[in-house]
């Protein structure tokens, strides 16, 4: 067993029903949500709008390789109505953004965890440290 620690946020529509959904999801698709944060309302990161985020963070104990989990967090944000990711730092609103910040093999949660640099996938996640809505929802779960 391995542990998937997920950042979750979204700006549109009822924020707290697209939160759950996906953890609904994630608990039927990855694996068994042992951990999860507050809900906090955070202002948008890296671009203009009028509309807040709510954001979180979970604990996910899984058997699904790190690309395994991508590709079904990805899957996820489809079936919930995300149609484009945000490419080259140019952000935009959201249904939801489901993002892989830390990843433990055999659940041994010691360091940052498992280390990944491919086109498709970075973990730990580049750019948690820079993030508050990330930060805070994470350490409350740590």
């Amino acid at each position: 067993m391995h542990t998937v620690f997920l950042s979750l946020g979204t700006n549109l529509g009822d924020k707290e029903r697209n939160l759950n959904d996906a953890i609904a999801h994630i608990q039927r698709r990855i694996g068994t949500v042992v951990a999860k944060s507050a809900f906090v309302q955070t202002e948008p990161w890296g671009f203009e709008s009028n509309n807040s985020f709510l954001n979180a963070a979970i604990k996910v104990e899984t058997i699904q390789s790190p690309e395994q989990v991508l590709h079904q967090t990805q899957e996820i944000e489809r079936m919930l109505g995300r149609v484009s990711k945000s490419v080259d730092g140019k952000y935009h609103d959201r249904i939801i953004d489901i993002d892989i910040l830390l990843y433990y093999v055999d659940s041994v949660i010691k360091g940052d965890g498992l280390h990944i640099s491919t086109p498709e996938l970075t973990i730990p996640h580049p750019l948690m440290n820079e993030r508050d809505f990330v930060l805070i929802p994470l350490k409350e779960i740590l």
